[in-house]
C-alpha cells in the first residue's frame, strides 16, 4: 500500500477531520483513508476520464500517441496491484 503525507493542511480542516474521526470512533488517519476511499474509489468516474483525456490532448496536441490515456490508466493499475 502507498503512503501519503499531507503538508500545509489548514488548521480548520485538521480540526474538522479530528472531530469527524472522533464521531466515527476511529483515528484521524483511518478517517482520512475512509474519506479518500469514498471520494476517489477504485473506478474512475466518467468525468475524471474525460478530464484526463483533455489534459493529454492539451499536452500532446496533434502528436498524441494512440491510446495514451488507456495506456496511462493501465500503467497506474499495474503499479497499484504490484504494491
Amino acid at each position: 500500500m502507498a503512503t501519503l503525507n499531507i503538508r500545509n493542511l489548514p488548521d480548520a480542516v485538521y480540526a474538522n477531520l479530528r472531530l469527524r474521526a472522533a464521531r466515527a470512533g476511529r483515528s484521524m488517519e483511518a478517517e482520512a483513508r475512509e474519506i479518500l476511499a469514498q471520494t476517489c474509489g477504485s473506478v474512475p468516474e466518467k468525468g475524471a476520464l474525460a478530464a484526463l483525456q483533455g489534459m493529454v490532448d492539451s499536452l500532446y496536441g496533434a502528436q498524441k500517441p494512440p491510446h495514451v490515456v488507456d495506456d496511462l490508466i493501465a500503467e497506474r493499475r499495474r503499479a497499484s496491484e504490484a504494491e
